[in-house]
């Protein structure tokens, strides 16, 4: 029997912030990330402004624990860590850390920003996630990547040795990439010694130079059936060296996995500070989807204004948390408590539509759970769209 969720839904999964650094040295021509190019950044009024802007959220949220941080963007690893101590300092006093908060900074694996990486751990970062992206030279340079494999291999070692938890991305399903390359990667990857690896299929996105060089015929990549076998190689081998999948595209072992990204899978609460960043609040009118302005100075001159810099604040209906509760969380191994999917809701999912896609072989149940299997993963969408129709 569905019951109900007797306290505040955001609980069940934790309190985080996300922090958006919108720069890079470059664009890669595969990403569609509000990311941008600035020869000049003056780095004191940015780090101001962050700070005003956490300040701003912590007094609508007080009496919180921050359980996680996410330096994201952009490329992160390219502020000085005087930035990052501003922030986890101000987050510290404003809302208060939990004592075993995981806070996560994205770096892109050059020697210059490695060399930042002690700075970083003395500022509060215990974990650290870099763009790999891939462990060859030529594919390196098609991505756009302006590493070798050798500064990634490097990188990762000082990684390594400064932080307890190391992850890094790789891209699958390359220009010219077939099931036994890939195989190959994905094995020297997992040499590396890491506890968690968040493995990506390469598509090809709206207003991106690779989706311009694909409209005009010049970028091939591989067809379905071998993209198909990719994603197959990859449950595979992760599975066997006991990193299974925890989420659609994330590998870890046991107790590795991203603490900040499950609050988002699991439906939690954070706030997003900084130019595009999104957050998810529950506050006394109920919860709501906040939007901050996307250009890095429009987002500047907005939140020396406001202090956040807010493009939008939206109130969330029952259905709508639901809906997006389930298609985060069935993203998830553990999938979606039916319960706390009607609570939000305030009626069932229906249950005969759950035994069609049951007796289709794409989800199971699990008491009050239902979970997507191997071949329902790859079709979320279309399973997504039977659920919620």
């Amino acid at each position: 029997m569905l019951g109900r969720v007797t306290k505040p839904d955001w609980q069940r999964a934790g309190f985080g912030v996300y922090v958006h650094w919108p720069f890079c040295a470059a664009k890669c021509p595969y990403c569609d990330f509000n990311s941008h190019v600035r020869r000049e950044i003056d780095q004191q009024q940015w780090r101001a402004s962050l700070v005003r802007a956490l300040e701003v959220e912590g007094a609508r949220t007080a009496g919180r624990t921050v359980d996680t941080v996410f330096f994201g963007g952009g490329t992160p690893s390219l502020m000085p860590p005087e930035t990052v101590a501003a922030v986890i300092e101000t987050i510290r006093r404003v809302w208060g850390l939990a004592p075993d908060a995981e806070i996560t900074l994205e770096a892109n694996p050059t020697s210059v920003e490695a060399g930042r990486f002690r700075g970083y751990a003395a500022a509060g970062v215990n974990r650290v996630s870099m763009g790999v992206q891939a462990l060859n030279d030529p594919d390196l340079k098609a991505l756009g990547r302006m590493h070798s494999v050798a500064e990634a291999r490097a990188a990762f070692d000082v990684a390594r040795s400064v932080f307890d938890r190391v992850s890094f991305d790789l891209i699958y399903a390359r220009m010219g990439q077939t099931p036994d390359m890939w195989r190959a990667e994905l094995t020297d990857a997992l040499s590396m010694a890491v506890d968690h690896l968040s493995l990506y299929q390469l598509t090809i996105e709206q207003g991106t130079r690779f989706a311009d060089l694909y409209r005009l015929g010049k970028l091939k990549v591989p067809a379905d059936d071998s993209a198909a076998a990719m994603y197959d190689v990859t449950q595979e081998v992760c599975d066997t060296a006991g990193m299974p999948a925890y989420e659609v595209s994330n590998h870890a072992r046991a107790g590795a996995e991203s603490r900040h990204n499950l609050i988002y899978w699991r439906y939690g609460d954070y706030v997003g500070v900084g130019p595009g960043a999104h957050g998810r609040l529950t506050l006394d009118g109920g919860r709501v989807g906040t939007e901050t302005i996307l250009a890095p100075e429009a987002w500047l001159e907005a939140a020396a204004q406001d202090g956040t810099g807010q493009a939008a604040q939206t109130l969330l209906t029952g259905d709508e948390q639901a809906s997006e509760y389930l298609m985060m969380s069935l993203r998830l191994a553990e999938g979606t408590d039916l319960i706390r999917y009607a609570a939000l809701s305030g009626e069932p999912l229906d249950e005969a539509r759950i035994g069609g896609l049951e007796n289709d072989g794409f989800l199971r149940r699990e008491g009050d759970r239902i979970i997507a299997t191997p071949h329902g993963r790859i079709l979320l969408n279309a399973m997504l769209g039977v659920l919620l129709s």
